[in-house]
């Protein structure tokens, strides 16, 4: 299977947008835009666009630096915010491929690791994780309480 895979830009603006829609679709491809907006302004956050043979995007990747990560041995870290594969072209290799991109990317700018995380019930995303080289470092469940307002 033959894929690119290159950094984004100002011109990846939708298409950015709507894979984040297609990996988190609690929001709409509005607030992403304003996401990626925000992204391509910042020097801690990155794209990368896994295309096809005439261009066609397949697949994206996200990462930030984080102040700290959970389970990382370094801060700040990076962190794989979100890594997405169209339905068709799973299991064929092209969330790999992408990490094999974003791997000396990160490394040619001082990183030693790249933390990310997974949904306790995201069993796929787990057996992904491993497949691509991450180890699991720990189980952490979120609390939250809301505040009462003042006044």
């Amino acid at each position: 299977m033959e894929c690119v895979v290159r950094q984004m830009a100002t011109g990846d603006r939708a298409i950015w947008a709507r894979m984040r829609a297609a990996l988190w679709p609690e929001e709409t491809v509005e607030a992403h835009t304003t996401s990626v907006d925000d992204a391509l302004r910042s020097e801690e956050v990155w794209g990368f666009v896994a295309e096809t043979g005439d261009g066609s995007p397949i697949a994206f990747a996200e990462v930030s630096v984080r102040k700290y990560a959970n389970g990382c041995e370094t801060a700040p870290v990076p962190f794989l915010e979100g890594i997405w594969v169209d339905d068709a072209w799973r299991r064929r290799g092209v969330g790999a491929r992408l990490l094999r991109h974003v791997e000396p990317f990160l490394s040619a700018r001082g990183f030693t690791e790249l933390g990310s995380d997974a949904l306790l019930d995201n069993l796929v995303s787990h057996a992904s994780h491993r497949g691509w080289g991450f180890a699991e470092t720990e189980r952490v469940v979120y609390f939250r309480k809301p505040l009462a307002r003042e006044g």
